[in-house]
């Protein structure tokens, strides 16, 4: 393939980087900022460039369902790339002329192609265009029938329907397909909610105050990072799900905390907020580039009550010390199936195997955690994947192996409608946030 691009093509950027994703298994998110960059995508385009990439990505399986009566004989990979980011369009963006997108994709194949596949791509679209697409009703095993109507692997389908049943693994992997929802959170040390919300209208975008964090908005009609209110530090970029812990946590001003797993710093600079930037936190990560984003939040939000640390959690305990806190966060390495709204890719490249290797090092840092927290201390233990094994299961075997800790009942905001016991699943499909996992564990003073 020749790899001829166009300046500020989107139709040929968003190509580039689902066959990056496709061929080099690169990330998706981190492709798309560059890609804007070197492409040079006006600001009016980038909306499309992100709809056309993710949504491509978040319907792969289906849009290979749809293409395969199609397709005669062998093709290459990166014309069945082609082929989808083009069906994409002609299936599910409406506001896009049909004639203009088979004519877009003709001519992508003709700069990285030749006249053969050119013609090739002309056939099957102009084929799909007057025939349509093929219905889900021929399926008959329900677990293969959702896994190709909402593009997730059917081990992925068929693991969650055992763990919640079909009928929730339908709704949560229809939800994961839907556009993620823009949340950011007022730094409440800086300014009230309502500030926030001024300063935020007063640059062109509309907040309305979120239905279930008190200090989350939710935010349209443009970028939140590229706002004045953004890089004055009165707000931070954060999903709602991922300021549950925080609250978890019962922080108090005057604690010293451990935020063990810290990278890029959304719950530090949260929790630094409700210790009303008071007391020590030591935010903690094993890479010192990611250790490097949490400072540039802490420096950007204000909050002086932030100590980075590089260092493997596994062995924070011969870094600090036993009992040297009072709060200790795990929000853990875990295979990430709460996101998969905001990353798709992670539904094609998660192997069921990686499970087990998962919840033996959350495992490792939640034992130095209990070592950590001080008698009466809590700890909280959180992620953002919606898996049984990964969650419950890490949760329960941490408990039998530590009797001096105890489950204890997770603090949540009201609005969130969930019953506060000591493991709290949030489903994407709760609130349109992500996937999450809470548990809330206190170690007792005396062990009987």
């Amino acid at each position: 393939m020749k790899n001829k691009k166009l300046h500020g093509n989107v139709r040929d950027a968003a190509f580039s980087i689902l066959w990056a994703v496709e061929n080099k298994q690169a990330y998706s998110n981190l492709l798309l900022h560059q890609t804007i960059e070197s492409y040079g995508i006006s600001a009016k385009n980038r909306g499309l460039l992100t709809e056309i990439t993710y949504g491509t990505l978040q319907h792969q399986m289906t849009l290979d369902y749809y293409l395969e009566p199609y397709l005669k004989g062998k093709i290459e990979p990166w014309v069945k790339t082609l082929l989808r980011m083009s069906l994409y369009q002609i299936v599910y963006l409406d506001r896009i002329p049909s004639h203009a997108v088979v004519h877009e994709a003709v001519e992508i194949a003709k700069r990285r192609g030749h006249g053969g596949v050119a013609s090739l791509v002309n056939g099957v679209l102009r084929s799909v265009q007057r025939s349509g697409v093929r219905s889900f009703n021929t399926i008959a095993d329900p677990i293969e029938k959702i896994s190709i109507e909402t593009s997730h692997p059917a081990w992925m389908i068929k693991r969650w329907a055992e763990q919640f049943g079909l009928e929730k693994t339908r709704e949560m992997a229809l939800e994961n397909n839907k556009i993620p929802s823009q949340t950011v959170r007022v730094n409440t040390v800086r300014a009230t909610v309502e500030e926030a919300i001024e300063m935020l209208e007063s640059e062109g975008l509309e907040a309305v105050p979120s239905k279930i964090i008190p200090e989350c908005l939710v935010v349209t009609g443009g970028q939140p990072a590229r706002t004045a209110t953004f890089e004055k530090g009165f707000i931070t970029i954060q999903d709602e799900s991922s300021m549950l812990p925080s609250y978890a946590l019962q922080l108090e001003p005057g604690m010293k905390v451990l935020d063990m797993c810290a990278a890029p710093g959304g719950k530090s600079t949260h929790i630094a907020e409700k210790l009303n930037n008071e007391g020590i936190l030591y935010s903690m990560d094993l890479h010192p580039h990611k250790v490097k984003l949490i400072k540039e939040s802490a420096d950007r939000l204000g909050h002086t009550v932030i100590e980075t640390d590089v260092g493997d959690g596994k062995k924070s305990v011969e870094r600090f010390g036993k009992e040297q806190f009072d709060r200790v966060l795990v929000d853990a390495p875990c295979s990430g199936l709460g996101v998969i709204k905001r990353k798709p890719d992670i539904k094609y490249t998660k192997k069921e195997e990686d499970f087990s290797r998962l919840q033996e090092i959350q495992i490792e840092l939640l034992d130095q955690a209990a070592q950590l927290l001080k008698p009466d201390g809590i700890l909280v233990y959180s992620t953002c994947t919606v898996d049984n094994m990964e969650n419950r299961g890490t949760a329960e075997r941490f408990l039998k192996e530590h009797p001096d800790m105890e489950k204890i009942q997770v603090s949540l905001p009201e609005a969130l409608g969930i019953k506060h016991t000591g493991f709290v699943q949030v489903f994407p499909q709760d609130f349109g946030s992500d996937g999450f996992f809470i548990a809330a564990f206190r170690k007792s003073a005396v062990v009987e």
